[in-house]
């Protein structure tokens, strides 16, 4: 009797249980309007619903997500980034599947304003690098075309390669990476710089940032002391790219290829084996007390195309200057300020012309002149080679007005006893020099080097133009020269001592017009000259037939 009571409780309880009417869920979305960035994003709104619904939207940037379900639950909307400067909206609607209600809420977007920006807006570069590591690059984020601009003194030590924005996505900010390339800083403070990116059309930018560009001070060199010329030295070395490196533990007189004066200053100095792309650094100029420098190959050196730079001009007491295998083709301007110089070699460099400063009245010293192999190629044919830059002087066609100019001022040049222009692209026929305005050998000039029985000079050489009077060295082999020898060259007093068989009357290949190089009139031996100067048979550089 009494489970059948509990029974029946709990028969009528579930009864009564069933009879409550669940309290129904109200449809909607906790929120009116989502706004979103131009980036777009994702955001969580929260729907209230019994039964079934499906979400919709007519714009292809937003999605919702789950787009229906069944009953209340958490809905991701997914936005776009825009690709506007404009502002965008748009409505996602529910809908209620057993009722057919519908629940609305807006989304709206900003868009992009004229904008560039970067990534990092300083940029702090030490004061030396070797040169293949002397940059750095730049992320920049912009919506606009752009400039980048550099200042004045800023231009003199800092530089960038062009760039490409692709605004393949409208207003939507894309990524260009500019390189920036520096130089070395070799005074004793710092060097800041301030680039500016500028918009090509004039757009009011909403966001735009610099960049600030920070180099370390160098160490400072005391001028004019034993201790800045090691420095000094070091500097110049390290900026060379120099192979070897002095042992800095030794005293300054133990260095190899350096010489002092009394004082103990560096009065010499030879840089060789190094690797550079840029002109005889900035430190040179402390060696105040140099009266040599020598700077010998370059790696490569053919390859390049350098200026002297104006440091090395400051250096007015130089007497002695070699810059060989440097890659040189052109003298800076300033380097007629070498006054004091005698001897210059500027050998094996890359020179399309003869330099036009290389004048006695600009070097009013110099008796040795080094011009040889200055071709970045052997071409043998020059009229099968459709290259220009080949170096050798090739631009200096003595068939051209231009060409014979610059080659008759180096024939005028008084005081000159060495000249050396072998193994060039020198191109046509030798001149005379009969109306130079040069005077002409005289019969008490060459008196010494006659035959003591005559009393006058023979009638083919009354007339004979003095020229390079002085020069016991002159080296001319190995150019792309022909026609005749002239008279002042078969007949020069000094013309044995030149080795001519070697160094001036062999010439090699065909010139620019498929000329055969070599001299129509070159004699079989010296015997004719030894006619005339009879008792130069017996010199010592006579004998080469």
């Amino acid at each position: 009797m009494r489970l059948e009571r509990i029974f029946v409780f709990l028969a009528a309880a579930s009864l009564m249980a069933a009879c409550v009417r669940t309290p129904e869920v109200e449809f909607g979305v906790d929120t009116d309007e989502l706004y979103v960035p131009a980036e777009g994003g994702v955001r969580v709104v929260n729907l209230s619903i019994d039964g079934q619904w499906v979400a919709s939207t007519s714009k292809p940037w937003i999605t919702f997500s789950p787009a229906n379900g069944r009953g209340s639950m958490e809905c991701k909307v997914s936005i776009d980034s825009t690709l506007l400067f404009e502002k965008r909206r748009d409505t996602i609607r529910i809908q209620n599947v057993n009722t057919l209600e519908i629940r609305e809420f807006y989304v709206e977007q900003d868009g992009f304003e004229h904008q560039i920006t970067l990534k990092n807006t300083r940029v702090d570069i030490e004061d030396f690098a070797e040169y293949d590591k002397r940059y750095f690059e730049v992320e920049v984020m912009a919506n606009v075309e752009f400039d980048a601009v550099l200042s004045e003194e800023a231009r003199s030590w800092l530089s960038f390669s062009e760039f490409k924005l692709d605004l393949d996505r409208g207003a939507r900010p894309r990524r260009s990476v500019i390189r920036f390339d520096w130089k070395v800083n070799s005074r004793d403070y710092e060097r800041i710089a301030d680039v500016v990116f500028v918009p090509k059309n004039d757009a009011p930018l909403g966001i735009h940032e610099g960049l600030k560009v920070v180099q370390k001070a160098a160490l400072p060199i005391p001028v004019g002391t034993h201790e800045g010329d090691s420095l000094a030295l070091i500097a110049i070395n390290r900026a060379l790219g120099g192979f070897a490196e002095w042992d800095t533990s030794e005293r300054l007189e133990h260095w190899d290829y350096v010489k002092l004066d009394e004082n103990g200053r560096v009065k010499g100095v030879q840089f060789f084996l190094f690797k550079t792309k840029e002109p005889i650094p900035y430190e040179v100029q402390y060696l105040t007390a140099a009266e040599e420098l020598i700077f010998f190959s370059n790696a490569n050196h053919q390859l390049n195309s350098l200026d002297t730079g104006e440091w090395i001009t400051k250096l007015t007491q130089l007497k002695r200057l070699t810059i060989s295998a440097y890659g040189l083709t052109s003298l800076h301007p300033d380097f007629v300020n070498l006054k004091n110089l005698e001897y210059l070699n500027l050998s094996s460099n890359c020179f399309q012309e003869i330099p036009d400063m290389l004048t006695p009245d600009n070097f009013p010293n110099l008796h040795s002149l080094h011009l040889n192999a200055s071709r970045r190629n052997a071409v043998s044919d020059l009229s099968n080679d459709i290259r220009e830059d080949i170096g050798g002087f090739v631009d200096d066609d003595l068939s051209t007005e231009k060409g014979m100019r610059s080659f008759k001022r180096l024939l005028k040049w008084e005081k000159l006893d060495t000249i050396r222009l072998s193994i060039n692209y020198l191109q046509g026929e030798l001149p005379d020099m009969r109306d130079e305005g040069l005077e002409c050998w005289t019969f008490e000039e060459l008196k010494d080097s006659l035959d003591v029985g005559l009393t006058e000079l023979p009638e083919n050489m009354r007339d004979l133009p003095k020229v390079l009077p002085n020069a016991t060295y002159f080296a001319i082999n190995g150019n792309r020269l022909s026609g005749k020898i002239p008279d002042w060259m078969l007949y020069h007093p000094k013309m044995d001592l030149w080795i001519p068989f070697s160094l001036v009357f062999p010439q090699d290949g065909k010139d620019r017009k498929g000329t055969n190089a070599g001299f129509d009139n070159e004699p079989a031996s010296l015997e004719y000259y030894y006619e005339y100067y009879v008792n130069k048979k017996y010199n010592t550089y006579s004998n080469q037939e």
